[in-house]
C-alpha cells in the first residue's frame, strides 16, 4: 500500500476525519487529503513523503515507524531528512514545493507537492517554517519569471518593500510587492502592464485577503 492508502484505512477504521487525524500531527488537513489521492497528477507517480513526515504519521497511528515502512509498497518514495551538502559543501535541507502560484490573476493555489528544492540551512534552518512555490505568469517580471521557484517564509505580516504571497478569497494566490499604509495595503506588480491591487483593512477581513508569507530566495534554472 501507499502512504495515503494506509492513512485512509486507519481513519476509516477509527472514524476520524482528515481534520481530526491531521490534528494529531503538525500537518495540514489539505496535505493529508493530498496524500490520500495517492498519485501526483503532474508526475503520475505516488506522492513522496519525507522521513520526518513518516515519523509523524506513524505516531499519529500509534505504530512504530518500522511497522509503517513494512506496510508500504516498494515503489513508495521517501525524501530522507539528513545533513546534505550542496556542490559547494554548504549544508542544505529539502523544502517541499507545495504547488504553483501564478504571479497574476485567477489562479487557484494548490497545496500539492510537485517536488522539492534544496536550500541552504544558513537561510532556512531546519526548513519547517518555509515552503517553495513555482511562479506562473508575468506580473512580476523581470524579477520573477515563468517557472522560477521562490522560497517562502511562513508569516502573516510584512515590511514595506517585501515580496509577499497573498491568498485572496480563499483560493487565489498572488505574488506581489507589498506596501502598507494606515488604512490599506497595496499589492504592486513589477510589470507595468498589470494594475496594482489595493485592499482596505476592512476588505482584507471580508473578502478575505491573507498574507501567508514573504519571498526569501529565488531559485532559477538556467
Amino acid at each position: 500500500m501507499y502512504i495515503g492508502e494506509i492513512i485512509k484505512n486507519y481513519r476509516t477504521k477509527n472514524n476520524l476525519s482528515q481534520r481530526a487525524f491531521a490534528a494529531r500531527t503538525s500537518l495540514s488537513p489539505s496535505y493529508i487529503n493530498t496524500l490520500e489521492k495517492i498519485y501526483n497528477p503532474k508526475t503520475g507517480k505516488p506522492y513522496s513523503v519525507t522521513t520526518d513526515v513518516a515519523m509523524e504519521l506513524s505516531k499519529a497511528m500509534f505504530i512504530n515507524i518500522e511497522d509503517l515502512l513494512n506496510m508500504l509498497d516498494k515503489t513508495q518514495e521517501f525524501i530522507v531528512n539528513n545533513n546534505k551538502l550542496d556542490n559547494f559543501g554548504n549544508p542544505v535541507v529539502s523544502i517541499p514545493i507545495l504547488g504553483t502560484v501564478k504571479a497574476g490573476y485567477d489562479y487557484l493555489a494548490q497545496e500539492n507537492w510537485i517536488g522539492t528544492v534544496d536550500v541552504e540551512t544558513s537561510l532556512v534552518g531546519n526548513g519547517k517554517d518555509y515552503f517553495a512555490l513555482k511562479v506562473h505568469g508575468s506580473s512580476m517580471s523581470p524579477v520573477l519569471i515563468e517557472d522560477d521557484i521562490v522560497i517562502i517564509k511562513k508569516q502573516n505580516d510584512f515590511e514595506n518593500g517585501d515580496i509577499v504571497v497573498a491568498i485572496i478569497n480563499g483560493d487565489e494566490a498572488t505574488i506581489k510587492k507589498g506596501k502598507k499604509s494606515d488604512s490599506s495595503i497595496l499589492l504592486q506588480p513589477l510589470n507595468p502592464s498589470y494594475e496594482p491591487l489595493i485592499f482596505t483593512y476592512d476588505e482584507m477581513k471580508t473578502i478575505p485577503v491573507e498574507i501567508i508569507g514573504i519571498v526569501k530566495q529565488l531559485k532559477r534554472e538556467f
